[in-house]
């Protein structure tokens, strides 16, 4: 029997920098991977597939560039379904194959197959060779598939999850999307970018509760924009598919009406990876929906079997994925590093448009008792949007203390935001103020021009002077400052 001080479980961004991390340290390593690609959901069916995805819409439809420019490029051209999917699998497969390089690189042993526990040091591997192997310790990083509730008559064809959306063969004439999480607000924003009329159900009367307020307000209102229907506080009932795909699936809602359309997309929760892993003969505690309990180490109640990424749940990111593997890794081997997964990280939302946030939402703000400072700066009114043709109502929004102005939170909706969120980030975590940023020369013109403006914003509100708004949307900071 071939003995491993690490055995890894799952290629994707959590067990794949686990394992090279383990590597690295001189220690001898085992990564199974029961599936022909690499680099699990993060690279094949979730994060880096979707995100393409929403660029592609973005690059063919022209959703942001129609009527920019003196000569009207025909943006709305009939597009097929080989140009939409393209870049996806291009990407997919170009990061799939870095993954098993970087691992064959790190002189890891790779294993296809599926693994299953025999106890709490072996694994049985049933691929083209059935092995069983040893593993000093190991982490359990096998991600997490689409929850599927037995009511709905998932066929790969018409009733979709989040991974099988992926393998259309057609566009949908229209299409029905139960879930305004994530998963289901970033593809109802791609679809609809491409002129598909999007119908999104949702059982509350808010999308995406974790965010500021008004943030997913502004998003409700483009999405809107864009032709999506929001039916909140809404469910479906009863599910009809017909035979025939000239004819239309019919969904019974909750207020009894009757939904007709070509297709529909169930995003309303996943669940661990760990049904065919027989956790139990290695006496591992599993959670809801078949996840892992760990403690702030990643580790299970068995002392040498860890799990790291979407196994776990919250927060299910590939993003601290990967350094919740670095850190199980640490505590295994006491690499003396990374010990702990920080507390302050941004989330983005690879909707159309995008949002990322960074710290205290004013409602959180509110609840804990502080007394608090928005400011507000917006895309259309800065030199690099109006060059980039800024005409909708993406703005940032910065939380500030009033006394020592130390910056609490960043929010922003908006084109890239997930990518000029992270100077958010540096200024949260570092604790740092209105007043450095106003001090801070940014190159220009820039879209990091929206910080210093909205910082400015802030301070006129602290001085008693009205601040700027996103339209229609009123904040309670406002009764709070009595600027208005």
């Amino acid at each position: 029997m071939k003995k491993f001080d690490l055995v890894v479980i799952g290629s994707g961004p959590a067990g794949e920098k686990a394992a090279v991390k383990a590597a690295y340290f001189g220690h001898s390593v085992a990564l199974i991977e029961k599936e022909d690609k690499f680099g699990g959901a993060g690279v094949q069916t979730g994060t880096l597939p979707s995100k393409t995805l929403k660029e592609t819409a973005l690059y063919l439809s022209g959703i942001y560039e129609k009527g920019l420019y003196s000569v009207d490029q025909k943006f709305n051209r009939e597009t097929g379904l080989h140009d939409f999917m393209y870049r996806k699998d291009i990407v997919t497969d170009a990061v799939g194959d870095e993954v098993r390089d970087n691992i064959l690189a790190h002189m890891i042993t790779l294993i296809k197959g599926e693994a299953s526990f025999v106890d709490d040091h072996r694994v049985t591997v049933k691929g083209h060779i059935e092995e069983t192997i040893y593993g000093e310790n190991i982490i359990i990083a096998t991600g997490s598939y689409p929850f599927q509730p037995g009511n709905i008559p998932f066929d790969k064809k018409r009733v979709h999850d989040s991974d099988t959306i992926l393998q259309i063969d057609r566009f949908p004439k229209s299409l029905c999307v139960l879930g305004a999480g994530v998963i289901g607000c970033e593809y109802a924003t791609i679809f609809g970018a491409m002129g598909i009329k999007v119908f999104l159900v949702n059982n509350r009367d808010e999308i995406l509760g974790f965010l500021d307020k008004e943030i997913a307000e502004a998003l409700v209102a483009q999405m809107k924009k864009n032709n999506i229907d929001i039916l909140f506080n809404n469910s479906i009932e009863e599910y009809s598919v017909p035979a025939h795909e000239d004819e239309p699936i019919k969904l019974k809602l909750k207020t009894g009406e009757i939904l007709n359309v070509d297709m529909f997309l169930y995003a309303a929760g996943r669940s661990g990876n760990t049904s065919r892993l027989n956790v139990e003969k290695a006496g591992v505690k599993a959670g809801p929906r078949e996840t892992i309990i760990v403690n702030e180490k990643y580790q299970t109640n068995v002392p040498h079997i860890y799990a790291v990424g979407d196994v776990i749940g919250f927060p299910a990111l590939a993003s601290t994925s990967m350094d919740q593997g670095r850190v199980a890794v640490a505590h295994i081997f006491n690499t003396g590093d990374l010990e702990e997964l920080t507390t302050m990280f941004p989330y983005g939302i690879y909707t159309v448009p995008e949002v990322s946030m960074v710290g205290l939402t004013e409602e959180e703000a509110a609840k804990k008792g502080i007394d608090y400072i928005s400011g507000y700066s917006h895309y259309r009114d800065i030199s690099r949007g109006k060059i980039s043709g800024a005409r909708d109502d993406g703005f940032m929004k910065i939380i500030f203390e009033k006394g020592s102005k130390t910056i609490i939170g960043v929010h922003i909706v908006g084109r890239i935001a997930t990518e000029i969120i992270h100077y958010g980030l540096s200024l949260v975590q570092d604790k740092k103020t209105v007043s450095n940023v106003i001090s801070t020369v940014f190159n220009y013109p820039t879209l990091h021009d929206l910080y210093k403006y909205a910082c400015y914003d802030g301070l006129s509100n602290l001085a008693g002077k009205k601040m700027k708004k996103p339209s229609g949307v009123k904040s309670a900071s406002q009764n709070q400052a009595g600027s208005e």
